[in-house]
């Protein structure tokens, strides 16, 4: 019989006393320990901190905008296509450059 086994780590705080009692009142009124509170409560943030710093959230107008935009983009000017050929020129004289892919 396989048992999976899960690393677990530790985490600890020191807060002022009042802290405590309160995180000790929440705990108790949701049913949990201290440190089942601690962690559902420090876990609901992180994810929320997660999703705001890696998730786009666009609207239906923006998000046709940006489908349009993806199936025909806009060609380049002469001033971007100048900049585009300036970096392709350096990134190639560059004898140090370990990035040498070309489509």
């Amino acid at each position: 019989m396989n048992t999976a086994v899960t690393k677990q780590d530790r985490i600890g705080a020191r807060v002022p006393h009042d802290v405590y009692e309160t995180l000790c009142r929440a705990a108790q009124l949701s049913g949990a320990t201290v440190n089942q509170f601690l962690v559902q409560a420090a876990l609901k943030e992180a994810q929320q901190v997660i999703e705001r710093e890696e998730v786009i959230r666009l609207g239906p107008r923006d998000w046709q905008w940006l489908l349009e935009l993806m199936e025909k983009p806009f060609k380049p000017n002469a001033r971007l296509q100048a900049a585009i050929e300036h970096y392709q020129k350096a990134r190639n004289a560059d004898e140090d450059n370990t990035f040498r892919w070309e489509p």
